[in-house]
């Protein structure tokens, strides 16, 4: 991996590890369906002016359902998941949970996909199980319903981008392959159509958008814009650089950056339930990534 490499997963990681920044900053006050909306909103503004500038040709050989339907699937319910977590959990827990998602991927690849599920991910499953455990009871926040309650929606979230990826294998990739920054500008307009409705009600029933003052409308641009829209180009580019596998260590990177974001910006409590928390998770997620061992070679004589 060259320098160049490296220093662009660094930035991702920063990038997404601080969504969970914004996120606990604007889902708040707008309420988190407002939030969700707003964010896959600039997202896909955002990201169909960079495939202009970039020259992308729009031709989407009429996978445009499918590519909407992943888009409700893998952006718009897990942005909700985690806006409702944001209520309740720092932004540090959100990141941390974030990680499992390599791990739902297996659990869903096992028992809908007939995925061979290997001891090495049985493991890695149990030790990103006993991670979540660790910091839902030991964390620095009191173990109470609400905490419970938001670590479910970052897993039902993880949940959604693991299915989301093998769904995109099956209607996408073995039906002739799509380019990866038009299944992304898709995704975001269906994740878009889909919560307008959603947010519209929530808005009715209870208008927050005087609430929201210039920081909150600066954390959803930022969200939208920079850990959404190019935060895709980017991790679209990575993968054609460095391979898929690759760019999945991503996943290690983003849970120390989204509490050192928390911590320096929000005042979040750093504790020694995060690190067990996320050495476990982190650990869970290596066994599930890490390279298969090459088959033994015959002995000659």
């Amino acid at each position: 991996m060259k320098s160049t490499d490296i220093v662009r997963l660094l930035a991702l990681s920063a990038i997404w590890g601080a969504s969970f920044l914004f996120i606990r900053i604007g889902a708040p006050v707008l309420g988190p369906l407002p939030a969700a909306f707003f964010r896959v909103l600039i997202g896909a503004v955002t990201l169909a002016a960079c495939l202009v500038l970039m020259r992308v040709h729009w031709d989407m050989r009429g996978k445009w359902r499918a590519v909407m339907t992943l888009g409700v699937i893998n952006s718009g319910i897990p942005f909700v998941m985690y806006a409702v977590a944001a209520l309740w959990l720092p932004a540090g827990y959100s990141a941390v949970f974030n990680a499992m998602t390599p791990l739902m991927g297996v659990l869903i690849g096992a028992l809908f996909f007939a995925e061979p599920l290997t001891r090495a991910k049985a493991i890695g499953v149990v030790l990103g199980l006993l991670g979540v455990a660790v910091l839902t009871r030991t964390g620095p926040v009191t173990f109470s319903p609400m905490v419970l309650l938001g670590a479910a929606a970052c897993l039902v979230a993880t949940l959604c981008y693991g299915l989301a990826g093998f769904l995109t294998r099956r209607w996408i990739t073995a039906q002739g392959g799509l380019d990866n920054r038009l299944v992304a500008a898709g995704s975001l307009i269906g994740a878009t159509l889909f919560l307008l409705p959603f947010s519209a009600a929530a808005l009715i029933r209870e208008n927050t958008l005087p609430l929201a003052g210039p920081g909150v409308w600066a954390a959803m641009l930022a969200l939208g814009m920079f850990c959404t829209a190019i935060a895709y180009v980017m991790y679209f580019r990575l993968i054609a650089d460095i391979g898929p596998v690759r760019s999945l260590t991503v996943t290690f990177l983003i849970p120390p950056f989204g509490i050192v974001w928390g911590w320096i910006f929000l005042g979040e409590t750093l504790s020694a339930a995060h690190a067990v928390g996320m050495a476990l998770i982190g650990g869970a997620v290596w066994m599930v990534l890490r390279p298969a061992k090459p088959a033994a070679q015959a002995r000659t004589a």
